[in-house]
């Protein structure tokens, strides 16, 4: 009977560490919408140029920091034959887009890829929040100015 106790209460004891582990795990998620843009180019001497660059997020369901992340490749071929290929990859820390400690969702999504009608440069991207014990949810959008930092507001959604 002692050896049947012994083996429950390890059991539960399993049970509670997987289970706090499950939810350490559910701590940072990854969005769900990551964009991806790419480019060709003829350089100098006939060097054909392609690069894509993708963006995605990853947040923090605690306390509503987010890291916006980038991935890059960029190929230089001439003829049929590869001359190089690049990476490059990271991701930058965001502050949080509220005070306190909750439990938290996200969203984010890019804008499309630079082009000639840009007055922005680089675009800017959405990053959408809401408090899931709470009925609270902040809009907040990001844009690339080309000099200087990137211009960024939150706004708290009214509920009608």
């Amino acid at each position: 009977m002692a050896k049947a106790a012994k083996a429950v209460v390890w059991l539960a004891l399993g049970g509670m560490m997987l289970a706090g582990a499950a939810r350490a795990d559910e701590q940072f998620k990854l969005g769900h919408n990551q964009r991806i843009a790419c480019s060709r180019g003829l350089s100098s001497g006939k060097l054909d140029t392609a690069s894509c660059r993708s963006y995605a997020y990853v947040f923090d369901t605690k306390t509503s920091e987010y890291f916006r992340c980038t991935v890059s490749l960029e190929a230089i071929r001439k003829d049929k034959k590869i001359l190089s290929v690049q990476t490059d990859g990271g991701c930058v820390k965001k502050p949080r887009v509220f005070d306190q400690d909750s439990r938290y969702s996200f969203e984010a999504t890019e804008t499309e890829p630079p082009n000639t009608n840009a007055f922005f440069g680089q675009g800017g991207y959405a990053v959408w929040v809401s408090d899931d014990a709470a009925r609270k949810v902040r809009g907040c959008i990001a844009i690339d100015i080309g000099r200087g930092p990137e211009v960024s507001k939150c706004v708290d959604m009214t509920f009608h």
